[in-house]
């Protein structure tokens, strides 16, 4: 061939290739991409295969289950859900509605029939009800006549390398699948997904304004006078609020309402309460400090119910947000807006009542929106970041991190250790993050939540807090503190007065009538709600008849940490909730005070025959502490006494103890 015909036929193909690896829009297959979450991993998860998607060819749509009118699915071809599962079994507040659409009797079998879908769920295996948010939702659409492109998968957080363990071969399964039904484009190639060195960067999605300091000064908080300390927290909240409007608007979601309907139930208008009182419980050479924290929500202060939450936002420490600030070159005292960088998102901005809200400061939008000194980056952080190593062996390292194969070795270098984001920071110090992308991937600074450990029949206008302080060592004997329980432990209302923004979430223990006998068990903090039962019934039973409670609390010493330990006595004489002559009773595992360690779960069966006359009697139970090992033990001693003192096989007691759940009598709380 002459060298006239070469050069003729590489332009052709250089042409022909040109063509078609630009399909349109219009050419993509549309893949909706559903998510349901409570604390942002799902959505986080869902983004990754919307953005895989875009890879692949494909045309994603991503929705929140909230935004999202599932009316609309029998006209989706092919659809991808991420669904969280919430404390014991429940969906996400955001699915609630989808979820009961779903289950609609008058959607028939064939409903769904033409569509192609796929479940992912992240869950604990240390909960009982691991996953079923995921499993229901799977057969569910199954029922409805749609078509699983490939088995769910089930994300475990207990997993080593954490859900990503389950959702790496899920995702490669996935496309294959996708591949098989819908066929490449003439002239692609599918990407390889452990190869990110070609892989080109996203676009971010907010796009940052700096504002005039001098303007934007005059549209921020009024100045206030030191002296003020509650208008002082208040006013800083104020910022905080607006900064995380301008950002969750930006992102596309439906920004928090500025004026909830009742206040104290949710973070746009929460209780200023009042702290009166921090102390330790357990004794000062103990190994594990616990704290009881009484707050004063004042006169008009909301009212709860024993089980319910108490929930706040933790403050992060200023020499942190400082840190972070000069590491990435960022002028905390700057004002910004963000606002959605892709002209297809809608942006909330146009609203008059957002637009009032004004420039922020920069460091303001760090410290009260981004969680800079204690959450683990994701993966995607780490792919973003390689791109803007300038350090070659930063880049590569970074790079590998980002893949599949390098998950382990990102387990064991980040999460295992917990570094924060900060931390990540420092150690590629070639890397300079733009705003916008710091924005984008660094995680939300998330509520913390805490069983409330008191009545309100005998602590009226106050709530109380039993709380330990998160401490622990890594595997390379880095000392950990948890964010929200130190900034707590520290506050000193002996010193002047302090207040914290918080509100009221319903729990899952709630408590039952009166005439209802209470089996509990609340090893440890678990205890906290238990206070809260306990204190109800006591001062209840000084007016009307209430049936017993038999309570089973554990801890290492009974000189060391057995909290409440005087309160706990003082029900159990003269014929109170849990003295022997009501038929209640108080039954406490120490677990370090013999040479064999005694647990909960062998005070239970030990008391299997005043156990089993309380259920006979109609007793509801709750159990309430670490989500670790002991739920599914002392649940495994139920069903051991529930078949021996019944003459039932285990298969029979456990159908019986689910029964009981049906009912409302049996619940539990836990947490990882």
């Amino acid at each position: 061939m002459s060298k006239a015909g070469t050069d003729f036929r590489i332009v052709l193909t250089s042409l022909l290739s040109h063509f078609f690896a630009l399909p349109s829009m219009e050419n993509k297959r549309k893949l909706l991409v559903l998510y349901a979450t409570e604390t942002g991993n799902a959505q986080d998860l869902a983004e990754r295969i919307a953005r895989e998607a875009e890879r692949h060819f494909y045309s994603p749509v991503l929705h929140s289950t909230a935004s999202y009118e599932p009316s609309a699915l029998p006209m989706e071809e092919n659809v991808i859900i991420v669904a969280s599962t919430c404390g014991q079994g429940d969906p996400p507040a955001a699915m609630k509605v989808f979820w009961r659409y779903l289950l609609r009797k008058s959607l028939g079998q064939d409903w769904l029939e033409g569509m192609h879908y796929a479940v992912f769920g992240l869950g604990d295996s240390g909960y009982q009800k691991y996953n079923l948010v995921a499993k229901k939702l799977d057969r569910r659409l199954s029922d409805l006549g749609a078509k699983p492109i490939i088995p769910k998968g089930l994300g475990d957080d207990q997993h080593r390398s954490g859900y990503e363990a389950a959702l790496d071969p899920w995702l490669a399964n996935l496309w294959t699948a996708m591949r098989e039904r819908i066929a490449l484009p003439y002239g692609l190639q599918d990407p390889d997904n452990n190869d990110i060195s070609n892989t080109q960067l996203d676009c971010p999605k907010f796009s940052v304004k700096y504002h005039n300091s001098a303007s934007a000064s005059q549209m921020e908080s009024l100045t206030i006078a030191d002296n003020d300390v509650l208008r002082a927290v208040q006013e800083k909240w104020v910022d905080y609020q607006k900064a995380r409007v301008m950002l969750e608007s930006a992102a596309g979601d439906t920004p928090s309402s500025m004026e909830p309907e009742v206040p104290g139930y949710g973070p746009d208008q929460p209780m200023f309460a009042k702290m009166t009182a921090n102390k330790r419980l357990t004794a000062e050479d103990h190994n594990q400090n616990v704290r009881h924290i009484e707050f004063d929500l004042g006169p008009n202060g909301v009212k709860y119910h024993p089980g319910d939450i108490l929930t706040l936002i933790p403050r992060q420490n200023p020499d942190d947000i400082e840190a972070f600030l000069q590491r990435l070159s960022l002028d905390g005292d700057a004002y910004v807006t963000v606002e959605a960088s892709q002209s297809e998102l809608t942006c909330s901005w146009n609203d008059p009542q957002l637009l009032q809200l004004g420039p922020v400061k920069l460091r303001t939008l760090v410290e009260g929106v981004l969680d800079v000194s204690s959450a683990s980056p994701r993966r995607y952080f780490f792919e973003v970041m390689s791109h803007f190593a300038a350090a070659e062996h930063e880049k590569g390292r970074l790079q590998y991190f980002a893949t599949s194969e390098g998950r382990d070795d990102l387990y064991q270098y980040n999460q295992r250790e917990r570094r924060s984001v900060l931390e990540v920071l420092l150690d590629f110090p070639s890397v300079q993050l733009p705003l916008d992308w710091v924005l984008q991937i660094v995680p939300r600074l998330k509520p913390r939540s805490f069983s409330i450990a008191s009545s309100q029949r005998v602590h009226p206008n106050q709530a109380h807090l039993t709380m330990a302080v998160v401490e622990w060592m890594t595997p390379f004997k880095r000392k950990r503190h948890g964010l929200c329980s130190t900034w707590l432990s520290q506050l000193d209302p002996s010193l002047g007065e302090v207040y914290v923004p918080v509100w009221i979430t319903r729990g899952a223990l709630k408590l039952p009538p009166p005439s209802v006998p209470l089996i509990l068990v609340g090893p440890g903090t678990g205890c906290a709600p238990f206070r809260s039962f306990v204190e109800d019934r006591d001062i209840l039973s000084q007016s009307e008849p209430v049936a017993p409670i038999l309570f089973f609390f554990g801890c290492r010493n009974q000189a060391k940490d057995f909290m409440y330990k005087d309160f706990w006595q003082s029900c159990t004489t003269d014929h109170k909730v849990m003295s022997p002559e009501s038929g209640g009773g108080l039954h406490v595992a120490f677990s370090r005070d013999q040479g064999q360690k005694v647990y909960v779960q062998h005070k239970i069966r030990e008391n299997c025959k005043l156990v089993w006359r309380l259920l006979q009697s109609g007793a509801a139970i709750f159990i309430s502490g670490s989500a670790n090992k002991m739920p599914a033990q002392v649940t495994s001693a139920f069903e051991e006494i529930i078949g021996s003192e019944a003459g039932i096989s285990r298969e029979a007691a456990i159908r019986w103890l689910k029964q009981m759940e049906l009912k409302g009598r049996f619940s539990v709380e836990a947490w990882s």
